[in-house]
């Protein structure tokens, strides 16, 4: 869940007197950026360089065609049942300030975020639970189907993500010495959208050092004791393989040895890059590109103990965690995800509460088409762009399984509200 700002891919110092405000700290911040020159046309396909960057090329953009639900495969064997839950969930959670911000990059068929959502949620809320037939009937007439594309040719991509279940502890000792940290008291996070309608939907993670914002320790940093006797750990684990894929989903359960199972959330980023391990994989030549997978990656880094913490240090994001005895992981719009119906965007395209039904490969029969309503309810590092989609199987080992092997091309139809909804 690691969102580097688009103006500057990745600042690595900030040294910004915060006496006259946060203005002050962004102002800055975007005088800098707009000096930087940009990357040579060669290393434009490149990860992000450790310095300040421009980005030399427009980001795509969203374009919808219009559909008929007798067009969407797969529309009338669907349980929407289960999505309605998950979209009145979505309901009960005001639109957040940063959604309604000009520069967002929508279509304008998505509607507004006030009147046709409202008449949208008040009408979902008479539909009785349990009835998919009823259900399907609200989004049909709710809702107005569009195919999304890219204005690059790009197909939707979908992968998926999971609650992980790990060994863990409350308190330090024997086997477990892998800590999870909750947030430094220190940390800031700077919604930039505030003061630049183009950086809508963009924040600027550091840290308060001595009346300055400074970029936060990497996770090599952090892995080497930067955040070491403060008080900050709230778990350790068994398994640093384990840490590090929880970090990626960004919530899990631990399982402690007296039987009880703790749930430990989402609380917060390190504000660094997020990089795809898999793709330093296939760089060294030790994965092709088509056998990437959460499975492959810890295959790997289990067959090579000695190699596996510089690799994993190779993702400089870090995320804070915080207990947490819910009944499930808490998305980025606040609601709790709904296994198999919970939906991870990017925001900048896409607001939170919006249906999807997309159409991919089975991640477990890649032969077989697999074809779901879904609820756009969260977001993250990695999903960035107008159809990159990440769907929410739940926890457990099937869910892992699931998971771990979706990656594919597909398509998606986003579901409109319609201005009257009956």
């Amino acid at each position: 869940m690691e969102e580097p700002c688009r103006q500057c891919q990745r600042i690595r110092r900030w040294l910004i007197p915060i006496g006259l405000g946060l203005a002050v700290i962004v102002v800055v911040l975007l005088a800098a950026c707009s000096s930087a020159p940009p990357p040579p046309a060669d290393r434009a396909a490149e990860p992000p360089a450790p310095r300040a960057q421009v980005q030399d090329a427009a980001p795509p953009a969203l374009v919808l065609r219009p559909l008929a639900f007798s067009q969407l495969k797969g529309w009338t064997t669907d349980r929407q049942d289960e999505a309605l839950a998950a979209f009145v969930r979505s309901c009960a959670k005001p639109v957040p300030a940063s959604q309604k911000e000009a520069g967002l990059r929508r279509p304008a068929q998505l509607g507004t975020e006030t009147a046709d959502r409202a008449q949208a949620c008040e009408a979902a809320r008479a539909v009785p639970a349990g009835d998919p037939a009823r259900a399907r009937a609200f989004f049909e007439r709710a809702f107005t189907p569009y195919e999304g594309m890219d204005s690059r040719g790009t197909e939707a991509l979908v992968t998926g993500y999971y609650e992980p279940i790990v060994l863990g502890a409350l308190q330090a000792g024997g086997r477990y010495r892998t800590p999870l940290y909750r947030p430094p008291p220190e940390l800031v996070s700077i919604d930039l959208g505030l003061f630049r309608e183009t950086l809508a939907g963009e924040r600027l993670v550091g840290r308060l050092d001595k009346g300055r914002v400074v970029p936060m320790p990497t996770r090599a940093e952090i892995e080497a004791g930067a955040l070491k006797d403060r008080g900050l750990e709230i778990a350790w684990l068994a398994d640093p393989i384990d840490a590090f894929f929880l970090h990626i989903q960004g919530s899990g359960r631990l399982k402690l040895d007296d039987g009880r199972t703790i749930g430990v959330g989402y609380a917060g980023k390190n504000g660094h890059t997020y990089t795809a391990i898999g793709r330093e994989l296939v760089r060294r030549g030790a994965l092709g590109a088509d056998e990437v997978s959460m499975q492959t990656i810890r295959a790997w880094l289990k067959r090579n103990p000695a190699e596996a913490p510089a690799l994993m240090a190779e993702n400089a994001s870090f995320v804070f965690f915080r207990l947490s005895d819910g009944e499930g992981p808490i998305g980025s719009q606040g609601v709790v995800l709904t296994p198999g119906r919970s939906l991870a965007v990017d925001p900048t395209y896409l607001p939170y509460g919006l249906p999807v039904w997309i159409e991919t490969a089975d991640p477990l029969v890649p032969a077989s088409p697999f074809t779901r309503l879904a609820i756009a309810q969260d977001s993250g590092g990695a999903i960035k762009g107008p159809l990159r989609f990440d769907l929410f199987w739940g926890a457990g080992p099937q869910a892992e399984a699931a998971a771990g092997a979706m990656k594919a091309r597909g398509r998606a139809i986003v579901l409109a509200p319609k201005r009257a909804v009956g």
